[in-house]
């Protein structure tokens, strides 16, 4: 009974973990896809813009990496001192992320998108560190994700400078 009981709490947690981040990634590839071309390619770029090639596999292994910390966070007993607050604020930067495409690519506004980035980037921070005080691994793995979205903050500023921002 006891091994049925664990791993359904696994399956449990692993359906919770995966389906926001799905979710995210789905939203923001509904906004940004139709946006690439023309608006997005016309768009003056900074020399430190990557290819548009690189952008699916980086986010991919984000997107896995959240999913991964995130169950990893959720396996933690109901009752353990800051799982509610870590789930609250992944979540947060979470929904953060899903609205940033929205902002940047289908309103085609890089203003915008730079106020909101910079508020996710704040969140990634925040749940980064929540997260390592209860697991470890599982805030290393939200490292990347700062990275990337501290990197997509300049770039985005960037690109609102030089259009005129």
């Amino acid at each position: 009974m006891t091994t049925f009981s664990n791993h359904s709490r696994i399956w449990r947690s692993a359906f919770f973990a995966t389906g926001p981040v799905a979710a995210a990634a789905v939203l923001g590839n509904l906004a940004t896809t139709p946006n690439l071309v023309p608006w997005y390619a016309h768009l003056a770029k900074p020399a430190f813009n990557p290819p548009n090639w690189l952008f699916a596999p980086v986010w991919t292994t984000l997107y896995v990496l959240m999913a991964f910390a995130f169950w990893r966070i959720l396996q933690m007993r109901l009752t353990t001192p800051g799982r509610r607050a870590a789930i609250w604020t992944f979540l947060a930067q979470l929904a953060l992320n899903a609205a940033w495409p929205w902002l940047f690519f289908a309103g085609h506004d890089p203003r915008t998108g730079f106020f909101e980035i910079v508020v996710q980037f704040v969140a990634v921070l925040a749940a980064l560190m929540e997260f390592r005080r209860l697991d470890r691994l599982a805030g290393w793995c939200l490292v990347p994700l700062a990275f990337w979205v501290g990197f997509a903050t300049i770039l985005n500023l960037a690109i609102w400078r030089l259009n005129g921002g």
